[in-house]
């Protein structure tokens, strides 16, 4: 049986990631035949689609028009997402979009939607999200250890991710970036998409969400940068979700607790102090007043050499064309999950109120708009830099 037929691939956005993540994996990719890029910057089409050896195309319809593709890649500011996949859909093609799936979750349930109608005609289309960051060995050992029920019902997730420094140049660097109209958000829309997948992948959605969100309180922008969330889970657990691009060098660090022990990942080790006895148990049968449970302390071992990362979401997207989306890292319609965590928690800020989930997302998209309409921020225009290495950026 011969190799598959090479997929016939288009990228739309040539951005940071665009060109930084997607042409250095479309130039090596062995599989896809890259029919056509496409930017409303002209000069960077051309510049990339000679290092791509494709057509250059600056309109999305005509490159969808004239290219003969069957799968796009969408690459571009956040609000874009949802009318560049809902005509890809309406076309037939495969989709795989960067996070978030959208700026707030009605975007994200029409994007949905117009997927759900496609594939009724088409029961084999694909839909994928770049959730990469659950390829990732530590996160994927995380997942392997909390769905093993080893350590019993979950009681407490605190994650406190500061890691996600961002200076002021930063932010001046592109007239959408931190802007309510632009980006449609700050740290949760931008730089927290995967935490909050991770969130919901390892221990579902939670019930409530209570959220308490700073806008611009280190940096002159009119978006979120310092956010804390508390979120309650029908079972009883608690989170807790603690993040900001003002702290250097900052933290990550999650901690998991369960009846059985403590999980804890921080600075790439995973330490499980393992408890001998439910602590659940030991709370109403321990005949001592203060005597804490004897825990044993064990440093996990974890494989960092396994494939992960954004080359391992783009196989496996490539795969799943010809085989069926049980192969997909994460299917797209699960971004929607993450960005209702997001959505709630600004939600709840905006509002000094708790949130109950499933959220209105009429009520989140009015407070959005008004924000819009009645923003008097001025944004610096925006300064030319130098393009940086990007793993600096991220949260590690």
């Amino acid at each position: 049986m011969g190799a598959p037929q090479k997929v016939k691939i288009g990228l739309v956005g040539l951005g940071a990631i665009g060109t930084r993540m997607y042409v250095p994996i479309l130039k090596e990719a062995e599989e896809v035949e890259v029919v056509g890029i496409c930017d409303i910057d002209r000069s960077k089409a051309d510049e990339y689609a000679a290092v791509l050896n494709t057509t250059a195309f600056y309109d999305m319809n005509e490159m969808f028009d004239q290219s003969g593709l069957e799968a796009i890649i969408i690459s571009v500011p956040h609000y874009d997402h949802t009318p560049i996949a809902i005509e890809a859909f309406r076309r037939g093609l495969h989709v795989l979009c960067e996070k978030p799936i959208a700026v707030h979750i009605n975007d994200a349930t029409k994007m949905i939607g117009a997927y759900e109608e496609a594939k009724a005609a088409n029961p084999s289309l694909v839909f994928g999200i770049m959730f990469q960051e659950r390829t990732l060995p530590f996160h994927r050992k995380l997942k392997d250890i909390v769905a093993s029920g080893e350590l019993g019902r979950l009681m407490r997730a605190t994650w406190i991710n500061t890691k996600w420094f961002r200076s002021q140049l930063y932010y001046d660097s592109g007239d959408w970036r931190a802007t309510w109209a632009g980006e449609g958000g700050g740290i949760l829309t931008n730089q927290c998409p995967h935490n909050l997948d991770l969130y919901q992948w390892l221990f579902g959605m939670p019930a409530q969400v209570h959220g308490f969100a700073h806008i611009g309180k280190y940096h002159n922008i009119e978006v979120e940068d310092e956010v804390t969330a508390y979120l309650e889970h029908e079972n009883g657990m608690v989170g807790h979700f603690i993040v900001t691009t003002a702290e250097s060098p900052g933290t990550n660090r999650l901690e998991i607790v369960g009846e059985y022990g403590t999980l804890v990942y921080e600075k790439d080790t995973l330490v499980l102090h393992k408890g001998r006895v439910s602590m659940i148990d030991h709370i109403q049968n321990t005949p001592t007043r203060f005597d804490n449970i004897e825990t044993w302390y064990t440093e996990i071992p974890v494989d960092r050499n396994v494939p992960s990362n954004h080359p391992v979401v783009f196989e496996k997207f490539i795969r799943a064309i010809h085989h069926g989306d049980a192969e997909l890292v994460a299917h797209g319609k699960e971004g929607i999950l993450g960005l209702t965590l997001a959505n709630a928690i600004m939600l709840s800020s905006f509002t000094r109120q708790t949130v109950e989930l499933p959220m209105d997302g009429d009520a989140y998209e009015a407070q959005l708009q008004e924000r819009i309409r009645g923003s008097k921020y001025v944004k610096k225009k925006a300064v030319s830099v130098e393009p940086e290495d990007m793993s600096a950026s991220f949260s590690n």
